[in-house]
């Protein structure tokens, strides 16, 4: 696909916009989704077109893309934003490796795996670019992610081949069929959940067909809720303990500070995403005490955090927020939809609880951050981020108003020119 040119790059400079927006008046927010994951990872949304749609209907101003490991979707998703008229946020999220917790048995923002830390990068640059080591990094990552999806492929074929020899998965007719670059675990739980109803015209004996890979374990989802019995795929059999899991290599993983290098070195803001309060109010012992969390992090040089409100209680996420609010963090939130679950893209709290005033408020400032941060960048200039990977804080009241004229000029004035 040919290289787009980035929209920002044709904005007037702050003055002009300035000028050209006044007298116009607009909301103190909108409503903002900083990270949902797109066919190019793995997504709710088969198409992007899916994700507009539905922004579009939600009245979504600004919206984020945030895959795993690749930024291939960004012309695609630069494109539909402009034609739908939607501010996009480019960023990008790694899995990596925090050794010494991991030896300690420290959870950080995975619940199952100790040391294991899911990171993001925020307003990069688009088009994206990084330097020949960090490139050779990103698709050495790539290309082990997909030896060890490759191996559990291999393993549910051993599987498959005992209850029927005539069916069989196939790495590359998984990518060309659900994947765009990268397959991923859900894709191959959306082929193994397709397979068998190609086994027999009689939905007891496909359900059997799962059952018996799961080693005779009955279903508790049955066939007529596809997203939940992809997720008990996963659970059965391609997570540890399940008879295809592979463990991943720690080859995998990336150290934090070669993940925040390409980052930086992408131009964008390094991140942290919080996974915060389980349903039994329970956090990992990284996120347990916000005061420790906002000290490692800030021994770390990041001063960004993001949230996925969904899966947290209102209450404990609200003073989360308002802590590191207080503290002069960005604060960002997202939705995800990295599961087959289609929910809102309207961020809300666990149990679909809105949010109030001031948690959208606080979301807004920190999408108007990013926002004026990319606008920066596209002009040349530095933006948030110091060539070291710090920041001044003194420079955030002056970015949020920044990044909400950008946004509302876009919103409000902008004419794509393609």
């Amino acid at each position: 696909m040919a290289r787009i040119k980035n929209f920002l790059t044709i904005f007037p400079d702050y003055e002009k916009l300035k000028k050209e927006m006044k007298g116009i008046s607009y909301p103190e927010y909108r409503e903002a989704n900083g990270h949902i994951h797109t066919p190019y990872s793995f997504s709710a949304f088969v198409a992007l077109d899916s994700a507009f749609k539905m922004a579009v209907e939600e009245n979504i101003a600004v919206l984020g893309i945030n895959d795993f490991y690749v930024t291939d979707g960004y012309n695609a998703f630069h494109e539909g934003c402009m034609i739908n008229k939607i501010f996009p946020l480019f960023n990008i999220e790694f899995i990596g490796l925090l050794k010494e917790e991991q030896k300690k048995g420290i959870r950080i923002n995975d619940p199952n795996n100790p040391g294991r830390i899911y990171f993001s990068g925020k307003g990069l640059d688009f088009p994206f670019q990084v330097g020949w080591m960090q490139r050779r990094q990103l698709k050495k990552i790539k290309r082990e992610s997909q030896v060890q999806i490759k191996a559990m492929i291999t393993k549910l074929n051993h599987l498959i081949e005992k209850e029927s020899p005539a069916l069989k998965l196939s790495y590359a007719t998984i990518k060309k069929e659900y994947a765009h670059e990268l397959v991923r675990e859900r894709h191959l739980a959306k082929a193994l959940r397709e397979l068998a109803l190609t086994v027999s015209h009689s939905e007891e004996e496909q359900l059997g067909f799962l059952e018996n890979l799961y080693g005779g374990k009955k279903s508790k989802i049955g066939l007529a809720n596809p997203a939940a019995l992809e997720n008990e795929i996963r659970s059965n059999l391609l997570k540890s303990g399940g008879a295809a899991f592979v463990e991943e290599d720690e080859n995998s993983f990336l150290e934090l500070r070669k993940i925040i290098k390409i980052i930086v070195r992408a131009g964008g803001i390094p991140c942290y995403p919080v996974l915060l309060d389980d349903p039994s109010g329970k956090c990992t012992e990284f996120e347990s005490d916000p005061e420790k969390l906002y000290n490692s992090l800030k021994h770390l040089g990041i001063e960004c955090i993001e949230l996925i409100p969904g899966r947290n209680d209102l209450t404990i996420m609200k003073n989360f927020v308002e802590f590191f609010h207080n503290k002069g963090f960005i604060i960002t939130f997202g939705t995800e939809h990295n599961t087959p679950e289609m929910l809102p893209l309207t961020v809300t709290a666990r149990g679909s609880k809105p949010l109030d005033e001031s948690l959208k408020k606080i979301a807004w400032e920190g999408a108007c951050v990013i926002a004026a941060h990319q606008y920066l960048r596209a002009d040349g200039r530095q933006g948030y981020i110091l060539p070291d990977g710090t920041h001044s804080i003194k420079q955030m009241r002056d970015l949020i108003n920044l990044g909400q004229l950008v946004i509302e000029y876009f919103l409000t004035k902008y004419e794509n020119e393609a």
